[in-house]
């Protein structure tokens, strides 16, 4: 696997915005019945999701983040040297959105801007570049990650329709003497890359209206092309030959064990997944961050989520050990063990729709 440690940079602070518009069960129930929807609730563990309108993009997502983290840290737009856009769901094919970010948050011309397309696994990743930057020059950095993967999932496929939300956070990375060492493992099998996956829509296979129809699939889901697909058996056989070897592998690395972690945050994927790794990696469950009950499988943003809504009255006054772990699309997965607090953690934002507050 690909390893590392950097030293010397400390999280400052994590912020995380969803949007105003929230999809419930009972939305759902018109759809495909209500008791069909509460088996797989029960399945899911998700009640409700914040979803964004079709004017709304993780980049407005991202920004609410960040403009409200830099004010509460006090942090002035030209001590920025780098913003990192991590997301699947971004607002062109070209540009960068980074480059976007850069201009609306007012940063320096003088900041390095860039997007990495990751999905699932994104947030460990923005991490370990975000961080390295800083311990390599760049100060300070912002790194933002989100995804609007609602606007992907087809209304009648049964499969995904219940399962994400949107939302987009911004996490701030500076340079520090003193911080605790940071370790990071990653890897990755792109054979899996047919089992989450949208088909249709950019160069492999462009847009056409036969890619945009939606037809009956197998188990009377309807999709097109250009839907996500998810292969949920294949996913979650994925999950559990990798994630437990991945958790064991970092804490070795770090020179930890379980009992050294004050709270494991693993991507929301779903409550009977991470049931499951709960239980074959033996893990207290009073330890084990459960963020997805309100905003679903937030993809890319779902552990920057979780440590905003679950860690928030613990890691905002004091210092904690944190394993955080990613892993989905790709399939590609990634690790981080970590010490940070005191941070800066501001309640969860609302965004309101792009179209009612220009």
């Amino acid at each position: 696997m690909a390893s590392g440690t950097v030293k010397q940079v400390r999280i400052a602070g994590i912020a995380s915005a969803v949007p105003e518009r929230v999809r419930t069960l009972e939305d759902d129930a018109q759809i495909f019945g209500a008791t069909e929807i509460e088996r797989i609730s029960q399945n899911i563990g998700v009640r409700k999701r914040h979803v964004a309108s079709a004017s709304t993009c993780t980049s407005d997502l991202c920004y609410a983040a960040a403009d409200r983290l830099l004010k509460d840290l006090g942090w002035e737009q030209e001590s920025i040297d780098a913003v990192i856009f991590v997301s699947q769901t971004p607002d062109y094919f070209m540009p960068a959105t980074a480059c976007v970010l850069q201009d609306r948050l007012g940063l320096s011309r003088g900041c390095a801007a860039f997007d990495v397309n990751q999905g699932c696994a994104g947030y460990v990743y923005g991490l370990w570049i975000g961080s390295q930057l800083a311990r390599g020059g760049c100060g300070r950095v912002l790194v933002l990650v989100g995804d609007t993967m609602s606007r992907l999932v087809a209304p009648r496929d049964r499969t995904v329709t219940s399962l994400f939300g949107d939302a987009g956070t911004a996490t701030a990375l500076e340079f520090s003497a003193g911080a605790a060492n940071m370790h990071f493992e990653f890897g990755t099998d792109g054979s899996g890359r047919g089992c989450l996956v949208v088909p249709a829509g950019a160069f492999r296979q462009p847009h056409s209206p036969q890619t945009s129809e939606r037809v009956e699939q197998s188990g009377g889901n309807f999709r097109s092309a250009e839907d996500v697909f998810m292969d949920g058996g294949e996913v979650f056989t994925f999950v559990l030959r990798e994630v437990p070897r991945l958790v064991q592998s970092i804490l070795t690395a770090a020179e930890r064990t379980v009992t050294d972690i004050d709270a494991f945050v693993f991507h929301q994927a779903n409550r009977f997944m991470l049931g499951h790794l709960t239980k074959r990696l033996r893990l207290p469950p009073e330890r084990v961050a459960i963020g997805l009950t309100d905003y679903g499988n937030t993809s890319s943003a779902s552990i920057p989520l979780a440590i905003t809504t679950e860690l928030r009255e613990s890691l905002a006054p004091a210092r904690q050990r944190l394993l955080l772990a990613g892993f989905g699309a790709g399939f590609a997965w990634g690790a981080a063990v970590l010490e940070c607090g005191p941070v800066c953690l501001p309640p969860v934002i609302i965004v309101a729709d792009e179209s009612r507050s220009a």
